[in-house]
């Protein structure tokens, strides 16, 4: 790991704020790093949005403010702000493509409406927008930009995604946010109102069941082609064995999402470095 004091702003932020994140860059090239790093603060800037503001319309602003940069850095134009300049850079050196950072924003819009999903499906393609678009975009800092490639991104992406939304749902709950769909708590006989309490219930561990399946049916799916990836492109898609190691603790804990026992998990270090020796996830 590199000393603390040769870290940049942008390793910083995304060690101290997305640790996860930070460990699986370590395995990218050396030279690359520090574009990863820049892309996972950027992606914290958007993600924190909503939570760093009382009301949903200030978030707006903030994620129009990344609209408004981007267009200007896509027009060869200066960010204004030391991460917006970064980003720029990275874009303009690896030919990032405009349409995976707006995919991004506009999935992170539907944070301000502080509306739970209708169905898993919704949900789904919420964790879809939310991830896969930045898996792809740090593959292509890697250039790995074959169909494969972003297939794979695609799943790895809902599946951590979708394991990180389970994660979250006690710090949700305290901010009386809620992710869950709500067809499976109405299916389950859980309400809004007993979760935001605090209170577990056998129907809300049914509802975990269901969309940690989920997580894993694309764990499976990315797994299919992981090894046409190229190993230096591997660090992006670690996050698999991580989700995976968070989807375990929350079985061994019962399936209890309102407990953060089981997210604060650490996953080993070497269960990572096996996956890059190999080549797989």
């Amino acid at each position: 790991m590199p000393e603390l004091n040769s870290l940049s702003d942008a390793a910083r932020a995304v060690r101290q704020q997305d640790r996860d994140r930070f460990v699986t860059a370590l395995f990218a090239p050396a030279d690359r790093r520090q574009a990863l790093f820049v892309l996972y603060a950027f992606n914290l800037e958007i993600a924190r949005a909503r939570e760093l503001v009382r009301e949903p319309m200030l978030g707006r602003i903030r994620l129009q403010w990344w609209r408004d940069c981007l267009t200007a850095l896509y027009a060869g134009q200066d960010g204004g702000q030391p991460l917006a300049r970064e980003l720029g850079a990275v874009i303009a050196h690896h030919g990032l493509a405009e349409t995976e950072f707006t995919l991004l924003l506009d999935s992170r819009e539907s944070d301000m409406n502080d509306q739970p999903p209708a169905d898993l499906a919704a949900m789904e393609s919420y964790a879809e927008g939310t991830a896969a678009p930045l898996a792809r975009l740090a593959l292509a800092v890697l250039d790995a930009k074959g169909e494969t490639d972003l297939e794979v991104a695609r799943h790895v992406g809902i599946a951590w995604a979708l394991t990180g939304l389970l994660r979250a749902v006690p710090y949700h709950a305290a901010a009386k946010r809620l992710y869950l769909p709500l067809d499976l708590l109405e299916k389950h006989g859980v309400s809004q109102q007993q979760i935001f309490s605090g209170k577990g219930s056998p129907g809300l561990i049914l509802v975990g069941q269901e969309i940690s399946t989920l997580a894993r049916s694309h764990l499976r799916q990315a797994r299919l082609h992981s090894g046409q990836v190229a190993r230096q492109a591997l660090s992006p898609l670690l996050t698999a064995p991580l989700a995976e190691s968070y989807l375990d603790a929350l079985d061994k804990s019962g399936g209890d999402l309102l407990s953060t026992d089981w997210s604060r998990v650490r996953p080993r270090p070497m269960r990572l470095a096996w996956c890059a020796f190999r080549g797989r996830i």
